[in-house]
């Protein structure tokens, strides 16, 4: 069967695949465009299904924010090559809009239908991993910061008992540096008060095991049991750990100094941090 140059021409601008993919869809479809174009869906829907169990290490995590509202996604791929596409990054700036749009707060059928769309189309696994949303209230306020490589996202909102000192630049460069923080330290928990018991009892039994041949007092042992965990939990609790510019104060304590120079009261009401690829 004859098949028009401008016909196989249509077709790849349509689907994204190949002159000769577009031109054999069209022959075995007898010219039929719209055949031509399922079937090629169908090919590359299967090729993504081949690949299903392929690790998604590379990707993009974004974030969209007007102050009081922010979205942040993760959208993994394969590879470096395609997380760097031009298409790859269109569809990741869909995703984000259309959850913003649409008022998503988490994965949904058909922002999970448009990754699959493009990943038919490249042959190449990929997956919307999380999405969040945060709303802020009159008295609280949200920073974000998404890394240069787009591998870390994170979103803080402060708040405060006095709405008027959120307008201080020194109460927003406070929020945004502890973005900046979280994406340097990665913290594990919030506060202390949110690690589960169940691990600080698995630590407790490693640094006591840990200390057992020691020529001390149990008491003396005890001691240094509880020093050890409270040292671990300032390592990975955001409100302990040492301020990423001022490691002399913690950031609760670089809050509370914030917060007294603004004529406020400030607390930590939201942090999240995607890392792209993990849990």
């Amino acid at each position: 069967m004859d098949i028009k140059a401008s016909d196989v021409k249509a077709l790849r601008e349509k689907t994204g695949a190949g002159m000769m993919e577009c031109k054999n869809a069209l022959v075995e479809t007898s010219g039929d465009a719209a055949a031509a174009e399922k079937l090629l869906k169908e090919k590359g829907l299967a090729a993504v299904e081949k690949r299903a169990g392929r690790a998604t290490s590379e990707g993009r995590v974004v974030v969209k924010t007007d102050g009081k509202k922010a979205v942040m996604a993760e959208v993994t791929c394969e590879t470096d090559f395609v997380a760097k596409n031009v298409d790859f990054i269109a569809l990741c700036d869909n995703v984000i809009n259309t959850a913003w749009d649409k008022g998503y707060t988490s994965v949904t059928e058909d922002l999970s239908a448009l990754v699959l769309e493009l990943a038919t189309k490249i042959r190449e696994n990929m997956s919307l991993n999380r999405v969040v949303s945060v709303s802020a209230g009159a008295d609280e306020l949200i920073a974000n910061y998404v890394h240069s490589d787009q591998k870390t996202g994170v979103l803080v909102m402060l708040k405060s008992d006095k709405g008027e000192a959120l307008a201080s630049a020194a109460v927003k460069e406070f929020a945004y540096d502890c973005c900046l923080h979280v994406a340097a330290f990665t913290p594990r928990y919030v506060a202390t008060s949110d690690v589960d018991q169940a691990y600080v009892a698995e630590q407790t039994e490693i640094f006591t095991k840990q200390v057992a041949e020691l020529d001390k007092p149990e008491n003396v042992k005890a001691g240094i049991v509880q020093g050890k965990i409270k040292k671990h939990l300032a390592e990975i609790c955001f409100l302990e750990q040492p301020f990423v510019k001022d490691d002399k104060v913690s950031v609760a304590k670089k809050m509370e100094e914030i917060g007294k120079a603004a004529g406020a009261k400030l607390t930590l009401s939201k942090m999240v941090l995607f890392q792209l690829g993990a849990n």
